[in-house]
């Protein structure tokens, strides 16, 4: 039976719940608030730079109509993000990934990097991102789309890699997806059968969308080594609860 003290706890897009999601201000509040890592997303700017960024189009923080992927790399540096009418006054920015990965290696606090999909488009982007990459112990890349994992095992095959479980995914097969160390799913999927069909596989998993008021957390399956969540504090005290 696994201890739940010693799972790890992943913010998502940092500690998104306190503030602006993949942002250094939510991995700061992460850390400050005991996430043992950090879950956060990258697309690549338009000559093929990878930054922090949840969406394709800027629109949601931004304002603009753009794409990440269309933008230079100081541009998507330059912008203020924010909720509508806040934007103006706001202080968080865009990070590089860069910048990112130089704050995790100083704390020495492991990543969660998902790939988008706006990657499928930009794959000699990401070969050249992993060529010589060191990122901190405990890290892996993630994604919905098996074929990015195969480039990420491919380029640097001592790297995790965790498939994000969709409806598409063939959970009787689940070995054959041979790129894939790990499988991340929605809590939804905390069921005996999804569970097995990993244990089956000789595949870990974590669960994302967790908030803390789960009753599995005190009482994890084996296969589970991860929780992606808003509420890093949360779950870390919830796990502690007999």
């Amino acid at each position: 039976m696994s201890n739940p003290s010693t799972i790890p706890v992943f913010a998502h897009r940092g500690a998104s719940a306190y503030a602006l999601e993949n942002t250094l201000q939510a991995f700061d509040k992460a850390m400050e608030l005991g996430a043992d890592g950090i879950e956060l997303d990258i697309q690549f700017s338009k000559e093929g730079l990878p930054v922090v960024y949840h969406d394709p189009q800027l629109s949601r923080l931004v304002g603009s109509n753009k794409l990440v992927s269309d933008c230079t790399l100081e541009e998507l540096l330059g912008f203020k993000l924010g909720k509508p009418w806040k934007r103006f006054f706001s202080s968080y920015k865009m990070p590089s990934f860069d910048a990112v990965l130089a704050w995790a290696m100083l704390h020495q606090i492991p990543l969660n990097i998902e790939l988008k999909s706006t990657i499928l488009d930009q794959k000699n982007a990401l070969i050249h991102m992993l060529d010589g990459l060191k990122v901190p112990a405990g890290s892996h890349f993630s994604s919905f789309h098996y074929e990015l994992l195969e480039i990420v095992k491919k380029q640097r095959p001592e790297y995790e890699t965790a498939l994000i479980a969709t409806k598409k995914i063939k959970w009787d097969l689940l070995s054959d997806y041979r790129a894939a160390d790990t499988v991340h799913m929605h809590k939804r999927y905390y069921k005996p059968r999804y569970l097995e069909a990993c244990v089956g596989s000789n595949k870990a998993c974590r669960f994302y969308a967790i908030d803390g008021t789960e009753s599995f957390l005190t009482n994890p399956h084996p296969a589970v080594i991860g929780w992606i969540t808003d509420y890093p504090d949360k779950v870390l005290a919830a796990q502690q609860r007999l």
